[in-house]
């Protein structure tokens, strides 16, 4: 059954339902309400932010998600505007003419920051799945706000059914949020078009160290205005600070409309919490007055689990991680790897020995043992981080994996060389990386003939990004691991606007008949700037 590709809400850039523009009188009339912990109107002005006025019923302004998706399961992620019940009706109709099913929820309230999900189970694998949340007051079941609407489809168990997804990274980032004179987010509305089975958020997915001003100039001489916030006014320390720049994104309704359609896997980089962050790292920034980098991370994960559904994450749960692993039918695996939590401090990376690296020792492990396991076509590596550009941090650390000397593997790369060694040895076919981080788009192939380190079997890494965020020339490449970039779209300098450098991301496809698998690295607008097409078992292509 197909999906109905139309806007869920309706124009360009809406508010949330039961939200106005305004501005002084805005932020009085929220105020009445900040218990339910909206947000609040950050300062008038020409993108004055959205002010929340409350209705009689239960609403969720902040829209639906989807994620967690298999061939039987499911997981619905919502945000009350107030403690409320949480009900999720599903159905193969569109209509909820037929084949109506009723799942309870949890109740959601402050400790949650009013968030919540329902995981759907015994669904028919393959299938549309059409779905309602419900809202309901604690009190009083029937006092029932206006159902939002959704839809997903669970994993195929047949070879038969093609495979689409997207990809990208880097959301408001630099001071370049939504902006309504263009429309806010529309690189969301572009993608929910290509109706893909699911969105592989590539980190990033706000920037909690990127205050968002009013307005910005232009170098022509025009001004780009923001919608603002209060959470979003400055760096994020306090858990409601790390939580209202999620509830900024949400303002968009490209984003929301695009939630409801199209699943989500997300990860995390570093500006979930704070540019260029690792463990134990103590803060000299200024702007900070909680200078503990760990305390930040627990905080940022915490608000991450509460707006993705992520269930293994909620509630700030100790032992939930980020890195995993979503099966999706005989065709495709997605290893979502953390990047951050575990890795080392940022360094030269000349170590001959670096069991930590940028993974750790557990990720590690896992990642090779269910590569190992993995009897799907295609392993998608998804890396918050690039494995050979290299990625500056100061004048003397480097940020990713490689650090510029072309020999053998020193420091992190260490730990990509034994990874490689392993594909290769254990004959680990139709493996490729996808990451994002680096602000411009790129295909980079990776051939044991070309590099220092030669015992691996040839693969590709293909970029994208950034969604919303400012764009940057292209990085240089270390040729330990013998790099050459086919293709490369870039900023001609740092920090160029969204208006002047459009958003970029990807799409991967899957032909369920010859098992072929195309990427195309797409821009907003630009349509279709390079593709690649990979054979399913080949190795060397």
């Amino acid at each position: 059954m197909s999906y109905t590709r139309r806007s869920l809400l309706g124009g360009s850039l809406a508010v949330p339902a039961g939200l106005a523009l305004s501005g002084a009188a805005g932020t009085r009339a929220f105020a009445a309400s900040t218990a339910t912990g909206g947000s609040a109107v950050g300062s008038a002005g020409p993108a004055a932010a959205p002010a929340f006025t409350r209705s009689g019923r239960p609403s969720a302004p902040w829209g639906i998600q989807s994620g967690e998706i298999t061939a039987h399961a499911a997981t619905v992620w919502t945000r009350s505007d107030r403690p409320a019940r949480m009900y999720v009706h599903t159905s193969p109709s569109e209509s909820f003419r037929y084949g109506v099913r009723h799942h309870g929820g949890p109740l959601l309230g402050p400790g949650t920051d009013c968030t919540g999900t329902v995981t759907l189970h015994d669904l028919p694998p393959g299938q549309q799945i059409h779905y309602r949340v419900v809202l309901a007051d604690p009190d009083d079941p029937r006092r029932c706000g206006r159902p939002v609407q959704g839809s997903f489809r669970t994993t195929p168990v047949s070879r038969r059914r093609n495979v689409r997804f997207v990809w990208s990274g880097d959301l408001a980032g630099q001071g370049w949020g939504i902006n309504p004179d263009l429309g806010g987010y529309r690189v969301f509305d572009e993608m929910r078009l290509h109706d893909p089975d699911f969105f592989l958020f590539s980190g990033d997915t706000v920037y909690a160290d990127g205050p968002i001003q009013a307005s910005l100039p232009l170098r022509d001489g025009r001004v780009w205005h923001n919608v603002t916030t209060v959470e979003k006014s400055k760096v994020a320390e306090t858990l409601d600070e790390f939580r209202g720049n999620f509830r900024y994104n949400l303002l968009d309704r490209n984003l929301r409309d695009f939630n409801a359609q199209v699943p989500v896997l997300a990860q995390w980089d570093d500006h979930e919490v704070r540019n260029n962050w690792y463990p134990g790292q103590l803060l000299e920034d200024p702007r900070y007055t909680v200078r503990d980098v760990d305390t930040l991370a627990a905080r940022a994960r915490r608000a991450f689990g509460e707006y993705f559904p992520v269930t293994d994450l909620r509630g700030g749960r100790a032992e939930g991680r980020m890195y995993r692993v979503m099966r999706y039918g005989p065709l495709l695996d997605v290893f979502v790897l953390d990047m951050r939590t575990h890795r080392n401090a940022n360094s030269p990376g000349r170590q001959t020995d670096d069991p930590i690296g940028i993974l750790g020792t557990e990720q590690l492990a896992w990642l090779k043992r269910e590569l190992s396991r993995s009897r799907a076509a295609w392993k998608v590596i998804a890396a918050d981080m690039p494995l050979g550009i290299v990625v500056p941090d100061g004048a003397a650390n480097f940020e990713a994996v490689a650090q510029g000397d072309p020999g053998m593997p020193l420091g992190r790369e260490l730990q990509i060389a034994e990874l490689l060694r392993h594909i290769k040895h254990q004959h680990i076919t139709g493996t490729l990386w996808l990451t994002a981080d680096v602000h411009y788009t790129a295909a980079n192939h990776y051939a044991p003939e070309r590099a220092a380190f030669g015992d691996f079997a040839p693969f590709w890494e293909f970029v994208s990004g950034p969604l919303g965020a400012g764009g940057f020339p292209a990085g240089k490449l270390d040729p330990t691991f013998g790099p050459r970039t086919e293709f490369v779209q870039s900023a001609p300098f740092a920090n160029m606007s969204p208006s002047e450098n459009p958003p970029y991301y990807g799409e991967v496809e899957i032909d369920g008949g010859s098992g072929e698998l195309t990427v195309r690295l797409r821009r907003q607008g630009g349509g279709v700037l390079f593709t690649k097409t990979l054979h399913p078992g080949r190795v060397g292509q």
